[in-house]
């Protein structure tokens, strides 16, 4: 066989054998192809809480695919607002906007420039604006406007700026605690969220600074709807009874407390007053205008507002504990067992609860979280209130004055409000959770509604991308490599077989 005929077998060879590879690759890229989700991208989310003594700023994010329509939110920072809440500048509205600026100067930073646009920010305002909204609409309107104005100024999705309702309040604070907890959704050990198979759901209890709330699924029909609340989240409908307590927040039930004292004082104002809820020690010099501010108390003295007032703490728990009681009024439910104080209808208390807020604050101070049976809690309490100032300032150094002098008087206000009132005994009391966070999550009213505010925004769909597995996809590289490397050959040998000759 002569020369040129084994270089024209030779390069059919190699020709053939790169066809064939070529084929073969072509029809492992074709085998086991299969349509495959591309990574959905995060959208954000921000929600001022503006409370009655200060504002926080929450930023959420969530995929963008959600899960049944409602996004998986995730908190990614809070940022508090520097100085008091703003219904303080009813006499300076501009302030209340600039009061804003770092925090949202800080979310701006933290949220990627692409996402700024569609990102929803709304501020809700709770009981410090709605007793402002009582004694003065048209200031609180003008606090609102200035806020709403400057918030605007940022490159987000503004919602609004509103004051929301104790009920709203209430009941998002519910979602924020059942959400966390995993009691709508959960997630598997195969990474997998599924809705949980118990329909169970823990209450949710909130003390501020003006208002309280309680929410919570009862075990038998809410009789009267204007306590109820609906929600449906990833795909399941949930009703509950919510209902917020105006004037009954704890800076509130102190005034109230002063007042009664107050109104009780047969003698002259200028002798000093006993207050049996602050320590034995404590003075404090203050006037009536700074206790009847609030259209929680009233005054029916002929005093000047401006007249000053001295009280004397006694530190004795007994009086402290009948003075509480007399700020609720117990009496207006008559007879009726489903019933709380000033007429206020409830179905009986069941199930589990998380108490979070100055609820939380307070008991954590009296070393009583996350639980203590009630006769531990009444117990340490009554012990609390007998010691005297100094010795209370030398355990607590770095306390703030005001809050230490109150700490006696909100213990027994707890006591009272949840015992008394909400009728737990020292059975369910057991139930009570009182914490500040659940996984690692601030709790609060912000993250519910958040999530309910995920139910009206689109999902995005993930984009689609043909693929194949591992193993085809290493063969057909393999055989495109080998077919090029087979023709790289033929072109060798055609090239040296001409040189060649």
């Amino acid at each position: 066989m002569g020369k040129f005929q084994v270089r024209g077998v030779l390069l059919t060879s190699l020709v053939g054998a790169a066809v064939l590879s070529q084929v073969i690759a072509l029809i492992l890229i074709l085998v086991n192809l299969m349509w495959v989700s591309l990574p959905v991208g995060y959208k954000y989310g921000m929600v001022f809480d503006a409370g009655s003594t200060h504002t926080a700023l929450f930023l959420y994010k969530w995929q963008g695919d959600k899960q049944n329509s409602t996004g998986l939110v995730t908190q990614v920072m809070v940022c508090d607002v520097d100085g008091p809440g703003i219904s303080s500048y009813a006499n300076n509205p501009p302030a209340a906007g600039q009061s804003l600026k770092v925090c949202l100067d800080t979310a701006a930073a933290a949220v990627p420039r692409e996402n700024q646009r569609e990102a929803p920010v709304y501020l809700g305002a709770t009981a410090g604006m709605r007793l402002l909204n009582i004694t003065s609409p048209s200031q609180s309107d003008q606090v609102l406007a200035e806020v709403a104005k400057f918030i605007q100024l940022y490159p987000f999705d503004f919602r609004g700026a509103r004051i929301i309702s104790g009920d709203e309040e209430g009941a998002y604070g519910w979602v924020t605690i059942n959400y966390l907890l995993q009691s709508f959704i959960k997630c598997t050990f195969e990474g997998k969220w599924k809705l949980p198979t118990s329909a169970k759901t823990l209450g949710a209890m909130d003390l501020g600074g003006a208002s309280t709330q309680l929410t919570f699924t009862p075990a038998v029909p809410i009789k009267d709807k204007n306590y109820e609340s609906n929600f449906t989240l990833y795909g399941n409908k949930y009703n509950v009874y919510t209902h917020s307590y105006l004037c009954y927040g704890k800076e509130q039930a102190m005034k109230k407390v002063q007042a009664n004292l107050i109104q009780q004082q047969s003698s002259s104002l200028s002798n000093p007053i006993d207050h049996p809820c602050y320590p034995t020690g404590y003075q404090l010099n203050t006037t009536l205008g700074a206790i009847f501010n609030s259209p929680c108390v009233s005054y029916s003295g002929s005093a000047n507002l401006n007249t000053l007032v001295n009280f004397t703490g006694t530190g004795n728990a007994s009086k402290c504990q009948e003075i509480i009681r007399g700020i609720f009024n117990f009496t207006a439910c008559g007879s009726k067992t489903d019933c709380t104080f000033d007429g206020v209808y409830q179905p009986p208390i069941s199930g589990s609860f998380f108490a979070f807020s100055a609820f939380f604050y307070t008991f954590d101070i009296l070393k009583l979280t996350p639980k203590a049976s009630l006769s531990v809690t009444l117990d340490t309490i009554s012990k609390f209130c007998q010691k005297p100032w100094t010795q209370l300032k030398a355990e607590y150094p770095t306390e703030k004055e005001d809050r230490l002098r109150d700490y006696c008087a909100s213990g027994y206000y707890i006591t009272t409000l949840l015992v008394d009132g909400y009728k737990f005994n020292s059975t369910s009391w057991d139930n009570i959770q009182f914490q500040k966070k659940a996984d690692d999550m601030d709790i609060g009213w912000t993250l519910g509604y958040m999530l309910n505010l995920t139910n009206l925004i689109p999902s995005t769909s993930p984009g689609l991308v043909r693929g194949q597995g591992p193993g085809e996809w290493t063969a057909s590289i393999f055989f495109t490599v080998f077919s090029i490397f087979l023709c790289l050959l033929a072109f060798s040998v055609q090239c040296f077989w001409k040189a060649d000759h």
